[in-house]
């Protein structure tokens, strides 16, 4: 494979050997900093700094738990009416064809932030899929992150 310089990816990469968690401490402020597009008494959600397609959404409880079972009832109806909403407003941002909506639990389940549970949210257009990824092994995201933050964010 050939290399794709990609400067910008070495703040995740030094982040990732830190000990602090993305998702906590978002309780209040730093809005544009984080990315942040929308908040809930219990959650929240942020743009993915290094998205899948554009509009990338990753939604959080506030609390540190790693698995469903760890939220309350209250907390657990409202993580998933904030995705529900996130979508909506995706749907009339974006204009997607399609999503692909999960959670992958665990880092041998893929979660990059094993301990927080988080939701993604990823939007797919009908050939997302293009000749870029296939021959070149590389994935081209259009818009910006302050761009998306503008479009989506409900505060």
């Amino acid at each position: 494979m050939d290399k794709l310089w990609a400067p910008w990816r070495s703040k995740y990469i030094y982040m990732r050997k830190q000990k602090s968690c993305i998702f906590c401490g978002n309780e209040k402020g730093r809005n544009k900093s984080r990315h942040i597009i929308a908040r809930t008494k219990h959650s929240f959600s942020m743009l993915n700094l290094y998205p899948y397609n554009n509009g990338h959404v990753m939604v959080a409880p506030y609390r540190h738990v790693k698995s469903f079972e760890d939220l309350t009832g209250h907390e657990t109806a409202d993580l998933m009416k904030l995705v529900a909403k996130t979508k909506v407003t995706i749907d009339k941002k974006l204009k997607p064809d399609g999503y692909n909506i999960g959670v992958n639990l665990g880092k041998i389940g893929g979660a990059g932030f094993a301990g927080h549970l988080h939701i993604h949210i990823v939007p797919r257009w009908t050939g997302d899929t293009n000749f870029m990824p296939i021959c070149a092994d590389v994935k081209v995201v259009s818009e910006s992150l302050d761009a998306m933050q503008k479009l989506l964010s409900s505060e």
